[in-house]
């Protein structure tokens, strides 16, 4: 199982569509309400408060796994093992255990949630790992992400909250948030946000109930799918939807006692403290492409968290981002959009082209401007190939998207041209009079194939000046990587 390939154009498609439907469906029905009416009342597990003084209890946190069979099956199988031997940095070993709780911390599964997408990419390899185990049995819990959201949280609610067994983890959860009590004051807590939403009242009166039972001294770990103080600190003064709303709502009602915040949706290591030793880790390299560590400064966030550590490194991750360049080789079906666009674009024109070089290029330009003009045919697929990719750049910065969308789509603009205007003099030149159907046939074939590789490449350049320049474009500039390395998980 390869990972997902997300500029390919029919996966463009159907992961708009699903995404689409789900925000639609989304935004008039809320399965977490159908979720507690199903199982009403307050259930925590309080399984693990008896330990001995000399026992320990480990936990192992995954996010943002499902993806390529490779990457997440190595994640997999390092959970699986019943032990593992660590070396810090100054070359001291660690030894330790498989935890006796595995916490999957959103987005279980890419690219859409669906029974069958599950089973190949999530639970194939976790079962391959670890098919059994003997008692006392590992436990599981899992939040959902926005992925697992998209067929309305039908497929996670069958895995993840039916009380049976996910490989050799007992499912232990009846919702899709949950509350665990740890020994020594320690509590487990995982939130359900839907698709960017605010928590729903149930689960209010949920959490509002474990807070009740917490002592005085007691400590949480919060467990959410999005790291908000990380989107809060990127786009919260160009967008107010980003905010740390949830999780101080979600603060106050637990009485401050939020020692680790932990979520995933980054597919990375990172990791903020504050001067009290308080936590904010993002850990979301459970298999799904890798995100950069450097770009937008989040070296302080807001409260006092100072940033500690990142894996990969920023230095590892800029440079990660120039295999951009190869963007036509590792995305090779994404040239079929901009070769049909540039070919559309180039026959509506329709014009004899002045003889191709660098002093007719004026000229040039102004007879296919002219002739995009007197056309309504023209002017719709030329202005078709710029909004195409205006509407693409980075949307949190409307100023980002007005300046770079323009030489974004400038940019294709230009290229269509030039690769039009050669086709046309080659074909010409090759004794085929212009406007002859097979003139015709040939320029387009040349437009298209030249446009599959130069507009791959023109995006290539584009997401990797967004990334290393601009801090823009995160997610596009290493979704186009499908990189299976620099993977992690948190124990």
């Amino acid at each position: 199982m390869p990972m997902v390939r997300w500029y390919d154009p029919l996966q463009l498609i159907r992961t708009g569509m699903e995404v689409a439907a789900s925000t639609l469906f989304g935004r008039h029905s809320d399965f977490r309400l159908l979720e507690a009416l199903a199982a009403p009342g307050v259930q925590f597990d309080d399984d693990w408060g008896n330990l001995r003084a000399d026992e320990s209890l480990w936990i192992d946190y995954v996010a943002d796994v499902g993806d390529g069979w490779n990457s997440t099956y190595a994640i997999a199988c390092a959970l699986a093992q019943p032990a593992l031997t660590l070396k810090d940095d100054q070359g001291n070993s660690h030894e330790t255990k498989r935890g006796s709780i595995l916490v999957f911390g959103g987005d279980e599964v890419y690219p859409a949630a669906s029974r069958t997408e599950y089973k190949q990419r999530l639970v194939g390899p976790y079962e391959t790992a670890l098919r059994t185990t003997v008692p006392p049995h590992p436990s599981v819990y899992a939040i959902p992400g926005n992925h697992d959201w998209y067929d309305s949280l039908v497929s996670f609610t069958r895995l993840f909250c039916s009380r049976r067994w996910f490989a050799g983890w007992q499912v232990k959860q009846t919702r899709s948030y949950f509350a665990a009590k740890l020994p020594r004051g320690w509590w487990l807590i995982g939130t359900d946000v839907q698709l960017g939403s605010d928590l729903d009242q149930p689960q209010v009166e949920y959490f509002e109930s474990v807070a009740e039972k917490m002592g005085p001294d007691d400590r949480v770990i919060l467990c959410d799918a999005e790291p908000h103080w990380i989107y809060a600190q990127t786009y919260g003064q160009i967008d107010s939807d980003y905010n740390e709303n949830n999780l101080a709502f979600l603060e106050r009602k637990f009485g401050g006692k939020v020692a680790v915040f932990l979520a995933g949706d980054l597919h990375h290591y990172r990791r903020h403290e504050d001067p009290q030793g308080r936590q904010k880790i993002t850990a979301g390299g459970g298999g799904a492409f890798l995100h950069p560590t450097h770009g937008p400064d989040v070296s302080t966030l807001a409260n006092g968290f100072e940033f500690k550590k990142s894996f990969p490194d920023p230095k590892t991750s800029r440079s990660l981002a120039r295999r951009n360049l190869l963007f036509p080789f590792l995305n090779s079906r994404f040239g079929a959009v901009t070769g049909v666009l540039y070919m559309l674009a180039a026959w509506s024109i329709m014009v004899n082209l002045p003889p191709s070089g660098l002093g007719q290029f004026r000229e040039a330009l102004s007879v296919a401007f002219k002739a995009a003009l007197s056309s309504p045919v023209a002017a719709f697929w030329v202005v078709a190939v710029f909004l195409a990719f205006w509407l693409f750049t980075d949307t949190h910065s409307p100023r980002y998207r007005f300046v770079a969308g323009t030489v974004h789509g400038l940019a294709h603009l230009l290229a269509a041209f030039l690769i039009g205007w050669g086709a046309t003099r080659f074909t010409v030149a090759l004794g085929f009079p212009f406007g002859d159907t097979h003139q015709l046939l040939l320029s387009g074939a040349f437009i298209l194939i030249a446009g599959w590789f130069v507009g791959s490449f023109v995006m290539g350049i584009y997401l990797l000046v967004s990334i290393n320049v601009f801090g823009r474009h995160s997610e596009e500039a290493f979704s186009s990587l499908a990189i299976e390395d620099w993977k992690n998980f948190l124990r």
